[in-house]
């Protein structure tokens, strides 16, 4: 075993030195130092987005719904007639992501694709029935829940901050 020289250097007493040390096979418990990495920004952005996501997919398991599934039937619902490349790009998902969500999507019947009259090549697509009737499920959920749990933790006035400043970002950056 092998002692770092920021181990050795530590202010630990000598009589206390044994204490703060773990055997191989015991679990650290402390948590580590971030440093710099607690002040930056993407870092910050990115724990927040899991911590988020987290929550929105215990509040649609029943639905079994992600967010990107939750974002394309809602953004299918909004722009009927729009072919599956424009809700891909506007999305920001890859061509093959978006294929194989749209497949999974159609396979439990929440959305159709359907050949464009004005262009062959193209797919527009629509909500199916049960598409809409799960797509009010979860909008009423992500409401009463997930963005309500948000609204408690910052308030509406950081809310509305947060969003204006994260729209800058991605619209600016």
């Amino acid at each position: 075993m092998t002692v770092s020289r920021t181990a050795e250097k530590s202010s630990e007493k000598p009589a206390d030195a044994g204490k703060g040390r773990k055997d191989a096979g015991e679990v650290q418990t402390e948590a580590l130092q971030l440093g710099e990495l607690s002040e930056q920004l993407g870092y910050v952005l990115k724990r927040a987005q899991l911590k988020v996501f987290e929550n929105f997919l215990r509040c649609m398991a029943s639905l079994q719904l992600t967010p990107a599934q939750f974002s394309v039937l809602l953004l299918v619902e909004k722009n009927p007639g729009r072919n599956q490349t424009e809700i891909a790009s506007t999305l920001g998902i890859l061509r093959p992501n978006f294929v194989a969500m749209l497949d999974n999507l159609e396979s439990r019947d929440l959305c159709a694709r359907i050949r464009s009259t004005n262009d062959r090549r193209s797919h527009i697509l629509v909500l199916t029935d049960k598409g809409k009737a799960v797509l009010a499920r979860a909008k009423k959920l992500v409401a009463t829940k997930h963005e309500a749990r948000l609204n408690d933790l910052l308030g509406q006035a950081n809310r509305e901050a947060l969003i204006g400043m994260l729209s800058k970002i991605a619209n600016e950056f």
